[in-house]
């Protein structure tokens, strides 16, 4: 009889398929935390914020698995042979208690401890009065690039395109909105993340522990161009933050602009066939397009579409429709290779 009970259990198909569930689980399982890493990761957090976010994370991953676990086990064992008899009464009683449990209990359970965790981690990353007003830092979401302000710079606000700068080690209050389409503001290493509504404001307080580099993307689908709208986050020391801005006030970047006579030619064509949507501090106030007043100083060109490099914005001035489709910038077929050439080598001075 021993023998027997044994073999049955070897080839019970309900324990077959058991060991081949749980074996996938935990494959899926390490997968997708393998996947999770990089300067996007949410679970390599580098502010406070971003903390009390990966603890939700992780507590809500440790709950569905269990929950998950529990199901599993449940319906295994509702596969395993056997002879019950029960009444209707009895029948009645334990569908009560699966109604009750799994249709009440269990989801008022899980919402109440959510929300345990996730209300004060909210609380935390709304701008609430603090004793020193933190940094403001206005962004702008556009089809499909960032348009970063900085109100409260002295001398002058400063504004830049598809790169925020900001002070490490110190609370920073965003004010977001959209220009056009409902966007999202996210920096998944600093926080979470917040929609930016056309003609509405809407506001987070996030933290960088120590000067470092983050990636952040438009979390909100907003169009074709939705997953080439990059932007280039950089924390670093209060006193390089504030050197950062004083050297992007419009009377530096104006005599940057307009100093150099090598470049009378490119300055001429940017006047003719880009200054209606592209401002240069000191040439032209265009407002359609990103700033281009800095535009040398930046890491990335397109909002993340290719790196910063020699000859890279006349590159893109060629080629912009095939590195980023269905960008609002239009063709530049009517202009020669050799002044697109001039345009770009000109723009790539303008570093403060």
């Amino acid at each position: 009889m021993r023998e027997r009970n044994s073999a049955i259990a070897i080839h019970n198909p309900s324990s077959r398929w058991g060991r081949r569930i749980t074996c996938l689980m935990g494959i899926c399982l390490l997968i997708s935390v393998a996947g999770c890493s990089g300067d996007r990761s949410i679970l390599d957090p580098a502010g406070p914020a971003a903390r009390d976010v990966r603890l939700i994370w992780w507590v809500m991953l440790s709950f569905a698995t269990v929950v998950l676990l529990g199901v599993t086990a449940v319906w295994l064992y509702a596969f395993r042979p056997r002879s019950v008899e029960r009444t209707a009464a009895q029948e009645r009683r334990i569908a009560r208690r699966w109604i009750i449990g799994g249709g009440l209990v269990l989801p008022v359970a899980s919402i109440t401890a959510l929300l345990m965790f996730g209300v004060p981690a909210g609380q935390r990353m709304l701008p609430l009065p603090l004793s020193e007003p933190p940094e403001v830092i206005e962004v702008i979401g556009h089809q499909w690039w960032w348009e970063v302000r900085y109100p409260g710079a002295e001398g002058g606000e400063v504004v830049t395109a598809n790169q925020l700068v900001m002070p490490a080690g110190e609370p920073v209050d965003f004010h977001v909105s959209g220009a056009d389409v409902i966007h999202a503001f996210w920096v998944p290493r600093l926080g979470g993340k917040i929609d930016m509504l056309p003609g509405r404001v809407n506001k987070i307080r996030l933290e960088a522990d120590e000067p470092a580099v983050f990636g952040a993307q438009c979390a909100e689908l907003c169009g074709v161009g939705h997953a080439h709208m990059h932007l280039y986050v950089e924390a670093v020391p209060r006193d390089e933050f504030d050197a950062w801005l004083m050297a992007r006030q419009e009377t530096e970047l104006s005599e940057a602009a307009t100093q150099a006579s090598t470049h009378d030619g490119a300055r001429e064509a940017f006047m003719t066939h880009c200054a209606s949507c592209h401002e240069v501090a000191g040439v032209s106030q265009g407002r359609v397009g990103p700033n281009l007043s800095d535009v040398g100083s930046r890491t990335m060109l397109g909002a993340g579409a290719m790196p910063m490099e020699e000859g890279a914005i006349s590159q893109w001035l060629q080629n912009h429709q095939t590195l980023k489709p269905g960008n609002k910038m239009p063709a530049h077929d009517d202009i020669d290779t050799d002044t697109l050439d001039a345009l770009g080598a000109w723009l790539e001075t303008l570093s403060p």
